[in-house]
């Protein structure tokens, strides 16, 4: 992936940077594990001095999206590390799970690390417990100012769940945690640091999720004619400042862009006016629809709308419904209910 640093910006180049790289990690175009480029390779690119790149790989290192390591390099944070089951290659050319050697191997690695068989039992329904209780529910949050995104992971984790799904403040999650300090953390990586941090201190688990990596709306955004004026309507202000760092970095002022979130009715007006293509999500799209029915009579033509249809990588719903021992049975189930919609009424 190729970053794009506009020098004439009013955004400072390292914030430039650091959206790009936060939003490569979060659509997986960097995977856990993934090496990013040298400081070197950066500079070639994007033109930076090194110790600005060095500035924000530091950033990116105290958030806890990135680990350095001494003389490798920087690499994505592994933060879920799910195990690997190898398999044997049986007839009909399948996988088949050899899981009484896996079980055995486990085993036996605990019983070479000086532990006896009795506290090997422990360890491994300890482990056990911890898990199930941990997949009693979900908590999902974000700063207040940012609960948009909150939003956003739950009404995409609510149908595909089979626990209470709970959209929480990252203000109030210490207080709803110390209540039942059961149930798993989830969080964009935007936020994953003070989460993890919750997690660590109560005995919980916390999950960063992934976005979905907007492939087509970038596409149709780089194809875009030049002075054509774009809207994002979001239910996350996080979402629209970064989206706009971004779409910035790559058009340059080519585009005039406007955003909004869909609850200030004047400012979505205006946006609806003068935009010939708006991108929203889906918890926005009917309060576009019901403005542009409202205000047909003053628009000279109507915008193309484009709802991105999801705001989770499917990858990492996947994951989480493992991290929380969904059965198969539940998945498939799940995914044939319908989503829920979030009541948007008071504001984000």
């Amino acid at each position: 992936m190729r970053f794009h640093i506009q020098q004439e910006s009013d955004i400072p180049a390292s914030t430039q940077l650091y959206n790009q790289i936060c939003f490569a990690i979060a659509a997986r175009h960097y995977p856990p594990g993934h090496r990013l480029p040298s400081t070197r390779q950066l500079a070639m690119q994007t033109g930076l001095h090194r110790n600005t790149i060095s500035k924000v790989y530091r950033q990116l290192e105290n958030d806890g999206v990135v680990e350095a390591m001494a003389g490798s390099g920087i690499y994505v944070r592994d933060q879920q590390r799910p195990r690997e089951i190898k398999g044997i290659v049986g007839i009909r050319n399948k996988l088949i799970l050899d899981l009484d050697h896996e079980v055995r191997q486990c085993v036996d690695n605990l019983l070479k690390a000086g532990c006896t068989l009795q506290k090997t039992r422990e360890l491994l329904i300890e482990e056990i417990d911890w898990r199930l209780r941990c997949g009693t529910r979900v908590l999902v949050s974000t700063p207040k100012e940012d609960i948009g995104a909150s939003l956003l992971i739950a009404e995409e984790l609510e149908p595909v769940l089979e626990v209470p799904v709970e959209v929480v403040p990252l203000e109030e999650l210490e207080l709803v945690i110390k209540n039942s300090n059961s149930g798993t953390l989830v969080t964009s990586r935007y936020f994953l640091q003070p989460v993890e941090e919750l997690a660590k201190r109560y005995g919980m688990r916390a999950v960063a999720v992934d976005l979905n990596d907007f492939r087509n709306e970038l596409d149709l955004l780089r194809k875009m004619r030049a002075d054509s004026c774009v809207g994002l309507v979001s239910i996350s202000p996080g979402i629209l400042r970064a989206a706009e760092v971004i779409l910035h970095s790559i058009r340059g002022n080519e585009l005039l862009l406007m955003t909004t979130t869909p609850n200030i009715d004047s400012r979505l007006v205006a946006l609806l006016r003068a935009s010939n293509h708006v991108f929203c999500d889906r918890p926005s799209l009917p309060l576009i629809e019901q403005s542009l029915r409202q205000n047909h009579s003053q628009l000279m033509r109507l915008p193309q709308v484009h709802c991105a249809d999801k705001y989770l990588g499917t990858t990492t719903i996947e994951l989480l419904r493992k991290e929380i021992g969904l059965s198969e049975e539940i998945q498939h189930k799940s995914k044939s209910l319908p989503p829920k919609n979030h009541n948007l009424e008071g504001g984000i």
